[in-house]
């Protein structure tokens, strides 16, 4: 059955985090942002905006090697260094010294089943089930329960981009909201790379 081709959804930005017994929290990956169309055949990631990420065919045959299902997956492609902190500069320059992989946020689609009207613990639930054992070019993304300030709160202690709130029982992209770090260090200098990017007067 050929897949639909879906729209990542896009969480609010909000300016401080909170607690709440009806949300969920994960962390923010700082990365790219990615659906993986995983087939009998083949794997391919596709960017938000629908381009067909070609630098990445080790990343999509790993996957397609490690999941033993039809599926759409949610998620963000990332190098971790030895602590399991994204490096953004690192994979944006992506000359093999680390290895990518994709860190798995929700599941949009399986086995011929559209899954996005399910409330989002049911199809975290899903997810874990089909995510093989580390190491794997899959990563499953835990989320807390209730206690989004706290955990923002670590977030930032570990320099990490910020953290994401979702809505426990909603559906596909219902009630999420991303809480960035304002002092992250990574993304200081990054609207000049691009701007420098786009204009040509410079390049990654």
């Amino acid at each position: 059955m050929p897949f639909p081709e879906f729209t990542p959804a896009s969480p609010t930005l909000r300016p401080n985090a909170f607690d709440h017994d009806d949300f969920i929290f994960e962390l923010k990956m700082d990365g790219f942002r990615a659906l993986a169309y995983v087939g009998p055949d083949e794997t391919r990631v596709v960017s938000r905006k629908g381009i067909v990420y070609k630098s990445f065919a080790g990343l999509c045959e790993a996957i397609h090697t490690h999941l033993d299902c039809e599926a759409v997956l949610d998620g963000e492609i990332v190098i971790l260094d030895a602590e399991g902190r994204p490096q953004f500069y690192e994979l944006l320059r992506h000359r093999g010294r680390g290895q990518p992989v994709f860190y798995v946020f929700d599941l949009l689609w399986l086995d011929g089943q559209d899954l996005r009207t399910h409330p989002l613990i049911e199809r975290k639930r899903l997810l874990r089930s089909i995510i093989p054992e580390q190491p794997s070019a899959l990563l499953f993304a835990s989320h807390i329960e209730r206690n989004g300030v706290e955990f923002f709160r670590s977030t930032c202690e570990q320099d990490l981009e910020g953290i994401v709130a979702k809505l426990k029982y909603g559906r596909y992209g219902e009630g999420w909201f991303k809480i960035r770090n304002p002092k992250y260090s990574q993304r200081e200098g990054r609207r000049e790379l691009f701007e420098r990017h786009r204009t040509g007067s410079g390049g990654v």
